[in-house]
């Protein structure tokens, strides 16, 4: 299908563009793949679907430009420095239409804004990217749950975040 050749051209262009970086590859890789079942397990709309995977493999562009320009990246110079490059990926790979290139590009600058949660979109990927940085980042039980009570709104997320961690 069209959506299937786009998401292959896009996931072959971000590993070209995080390139030398393999943890940054696995880590958006994983996103992409929790990303895509939550979407699956929700039932989001095809439309829908798209932009959640298309942004879960995109969420972390900003890194590398964060570290170019400021010599750090943190949650928030990632949201400032990723929908340029995004929109610029986007634009190369062809084949996405303004609004959902405007609406990748949003979530990207959003992606570590927990309050305003504006669609299922913004939340499965909140809640995809947690599940990879749980696990990455070694996070003590009490502060997965602290997470999970706070942030996570989804049936599937949650069910996702408790099995994976063995919780209740």
């Amino acid at each position: 299908t069209a959506a299937a050749a786009r998401l292959t051209t896009v996931l072959s262009k971000m590993i070209e563009f995080d390139r030398g970086d393999a943890r940054r590859i696995q880590h958006f890789l994983k996103v992409y793949a929790f990303a895509s079942q939550l979407g699956r397990m929700e039932g989001l709309p095809a439309r829908e679907q798209e932009i959640l995977e298309i942004t879960a493999i995109l969420h972390d562009i900003g890194i590398h430009p964060a570290e170019a320009r400021y010599g750090k990246q943190n949650g928030k110079l990632q949201e400032q420095e990723g929908p340029a490059p995004a929109r610029r990926l986007l634009e190369e790979a062809g084949g996405f239409d303004a609004s959902f290139v405007d609406r990748v590009c949003f979530l990207i600058g959003h992606h570590h804004t927990y309050t305003g949660v504006d669609g299922r979109d913004w939340q499965l990927l909140l809640e995809a990217d947690f599940l990879v940085n749980a696990y990455e980042d070694n996070l003590p039980v009490d502060a997965i749950r602290t997470f999970r009570d706070k942030v996570f709104r989804s049936r599937s997320g949650i069910k996702l975040l408790n099995t994976q961690f063995g919780l209740e």
